[in-house]
Parts: C-alpha cells; structure tokens; sequence
C-alpha cells in the first residue's frame, strides 16, 4: 500500500518558503481582522467599505495560503 506520506525531509528551501508563506498568511489575516475591528486603521465613518476592504484582505489571505498548500502536494509527487 503506498503511503501518501514519505519520509523523505523537505529542503532547506521548501521549509523555509513554507515557514514565510504561514508567516505572510498570518499577517494578513490579522490585518484583515485589524481594519475591521480597530477604528485606529480606518475610522468608522467608512462603515460597509471598512467591511469589505478588511473582507478581501482575509480572502486574499485564504486564497495565498491555499496556493501554497496546493503548490507543496504538487512538488511532493
């Protein structure tokens, strides 16, 4: 039965862009969830548009995140 899983260790380089890719997502996020939430990044007179300018920053980040899970499985085959 093969294993979808090898003992096989990443290289230095493939670590090190994962580790820079999880960073970039959790910033993003983070900011996303920041320009929402905080009225120090925009004030609240922007209402919805703070809303969604802050939405799209977190799909951005989903969507970055996904990209680079998907790339990895690729380069494993």
């Amino acid at each position: 039965m093969p294993s979808r899983f090898h003992n096989k260790q990443k290289s230095l380089k493939r670590r090190f862009l994962l580790i820079l890719g999880s960073i970039a997502f959790v910033c993003f996020f983070v900011l996303g969830i920041m320009v929402i939430f905080s009225d120090k990044i925009l004030p609240d007179d922007y209402g919805y548009k703070k809303i969604v300018f802050g939405s799209l920053i977190i799909i951005y980040s989903v969507l970055r995140f996904a990209r680079l899970l998907k790339k990895e499985e690729v380069d494993e085959e």
